[in-house]
């Protein structure tokens, strides 16, 4: 029985099928099978005067003329392209469609396109990926040039590219000829090239529309359908690997990485120079003669030899995490703290006792705090976080202390109201800009800029008299799932449900009156108008005198909206096990519970929320 090989449209152009021919390759126990998708989509190139077309005509015609020399079965399958597959061609629908013969032949697929090759070996296809070798012209070093950051290379686009450094940089056309998928497809299977195996170093992530790899220094994602609307190639560099002597840093700071500092957090925006500075500290530690390891997916940081870069198992840290305890590195930096996950990850491993290095995305350096808090209990904060580097433009821009206090929050002044509070201070000058602490149930985060300190030791002000008398007591009599925010020391904001303002303004403002009494000062009324985005499937469950939503672990963390049709009934964060808690004794828990018992679940719709408030 002969072996069944399906050619799709790349191989034919590519040459690769007659020379297999000639070189015996492909003999008379070999059956070769022309989807009628690739002969149309060639005749189409052609008869749009594109070169790729008329090449692969005349090798269809060359491979048919050696087959009836060699007595090789040569038939075409498959019907012709609808209007729809035509129009979904550059979506990737062709080779789709390819591929379906390849497995309703039960052949193998030859290919000279490598993401066709990845795609059928992730379909369960048979496929053999094999071209010719790539010309250098289509190498993507080719773009760059020695003040280049960034090559960004889009079909129907004229290349771009970003040049300059980190915080002085533009971004130009570094020619005027527009990319085709062809010319993306050249310069991919360059990068992919089997045939020259020291090109690619790494594929760091994979899945059905997107490769990020590595190749040389330079860090490169493609992207293509379903994952975007067309092809795109963006390839970074680092533009000078640095050393901490070439940040100029203060003698203090040096001595305080290099003794005291063990839960470090480097912030900044995308390309602010975060990953560098985060090179930077990787040699200092090796250079005194610290083990040092990283955790990153990309593995892109340029570090020294000596220091390990271990990579996500897919699509998380936790296992190599294990590993990471067995190898007792004394320092790990890692790159790109973002998901839930990762927070608890950097949180775990800096409480067994390894120093940790975080890279985190953040426009403000009290950003990259905050991002912490309710992911990691308050308290735990200053013994994961104690140093805050803010990069911007490549220099350091902010440097914080975090410590753990007792004592009462600025702004109130009766002892019994002391607490736990994380102090935030600038390093130079060891003034404490920010505290956060717990009130209520709410974690608050408080700029001591917009104290009045005469006011604090004040002991009418108004601010300690609302802690005392605990306000969100008295605006919950009203609405229990109100949102308080203080805008001044006589003057608060309440955010409720719309349909609670009338019952809190009263007649003729009677109620809102009395109110203002009772707390002595000035009370804004707005609707609580959340901001919501797509909708969380979720199952309900109930445990004495709780009703929980199951939601997936993925929305863990998450602030969530449940709507009962158009009311909104509840604003809250997911717990940690997945469930969003409801007493059944609350007007909210009495509605949800009788509409489980009509049996009209339907009727309730849980949507994430865009944004968090902020108090």
């Amino acid at each position: 029985m002969n072996k069944k090989i399906v050619l799709d449209t790349s191989i034919i152009i590519d040459g690769i099928i007659s020379s297999k021919i000639d070189s015996n390759e492909i003999d008379d126990g070999y059956e070769i099978i022309i989807p009628r998708l690739a002969i149309d989509e060639l005749q189409s190139q052609a008869c749009k005067q594109r070169d790729h077309g008329f090449v692969g005509l005349s090798e269809l015609r060359k491979i048919r003329e050696k087959c009836i020399k060699r007595k090789i079965s040569i038939r075409i399958a498959g019907e012709k392209p609808s209007l729809s597959d035509i129009k979904l061609a550059k979506n990737g629908r062709i080779d789709a469609l390819i591929c379906d013969i390849a497995e309703g032949e039960n052949a193998i697929l030859f290919t000279s396109d490598y993401i066709q090759h990845l795609t059928a070996l992730a379909s369960g296809i048979q496929s053999t990926f094999d071209r010719s070798i790539t010309s250098s012209e289509y190498d993507i070093e080719n773009y760059f040039d020695q003040s280049t950051m960034s090559v960004h290379l889009i079909e129907g686009v004229e290349p771009l590219a970003k040049k300059g450094t980190p915080g002085n940089f533009s971004l130009e056309k570094i020619s005027g000829n527009k990319l085709n998928k062809q010319i993306l497809d050249e310069i991919i299977n360059f990068l992919f090239s089997a045939k020259d195996n020291k090109k690619v170093s790494n594929i760091e992530i994979s899945f059905d529309g997107c490769y990020v790899l590595m190749y040389k220094n330079l860090r490169i994602v493609i992207t293509y359908p379903p994952v975007s609307n067309k092809i795109e190639i963006t390839a970074v560099r680092p533009i000078k690997k640095l050393t901490l002597k070439d940040y100029d840093m203060d003698p203090n700071l040096v001595d305080r990485l290099s003794k005291d500092a063990e839960g470090i957090l480097i912030a900044g925006r995308p390309g602010s120079g975060k990953s560098t500075f985060a090179s930077s500290i990787a040699d200092h530690y090796v250079s005194n003669n610290r083990l040092v390891k990283t955790l990153e997916s990309p593995r892109d940081l340029q570090v020294p030899n000596n220091v390990v870069q271990y990579g996500s198992f897919k699509n998380g840290y936790e296992r190599v995490a294990d590993l990471l305890l067995l190898v007792r590195p004394d320092f790990t930096i890692f790159d790109e703290v973002r998901k839930i996950r990762d927070f608890e990850l950097f949180a775990d491993l800096r409480l067994t006792g390894i120093g940790m290095i975080g890279v985190i995305h953040a426009a403000e350096a009290l950003d990259a705090i905050q991002r912490f808090i309710g992911k990691i209990e308050l308290g735990m904060i200053p013994h994961v976080i104690d140093t805050v580097i803010f990069i911007n433009g490549g220099k350091i821009d902010k440097i914080y202390e975090l410590k753990l206090t007792v004592k009462v929050p600025a702004g109130m002044i009766e002892q019994d109201l002391s607490r736990p509070v994380v102090e935030i201070r600038d390093f130079y000058s060891k003034e404490v800009e920010y505290e956060i602490y717990s009130y209520g149930e709410e974690n608050i985060i408080i700029p001591l800029e917009n104290i009045d300190k005469k006011v604090l030791g004040d002991k009418n002000n108004k601010i300690n008299k609302l802690a005392e008398s605990k306000i969100r007591e008295v605006i919950g009599r009203y609405d229990s799932q109100a949102e308080i925010k203080i805008i001044s020391n006589d003057k608060i904001r309440i955010l409720v449900n719309k349909e609670k303002i009338p019952k809190i303004i009263g007649r003729g403002g009677s109620t809102i009156s009395e109110i203002e009494k009772i707390l002595g000062v000035k009370i804004d009324v707005e609707a609580k108008v959340p901001s919501i985005g797509s909708e969380i499937p979720f199952s309900i469950s109930e445990s004495g005198s709780r009703i929980y939503l199951i939601v997936d672990e993925d929305h863990i963390g998450k602030k969530v909206n449940l709507f009962l049709n158009e009311e909104l009934l509840i604003s809250n964060q997911i717990g940690k096990r997945s469930k969003l808690k409801i007493d059944k004794k609350s007007d909210v828990g009495r509605k949800v519970f009788n509409i489980i018992m009509s049996n009209n679940q339907d009727s309730l719709k849980l949507f994430e929320s865009k944004i968090e408030q902020k108090f």
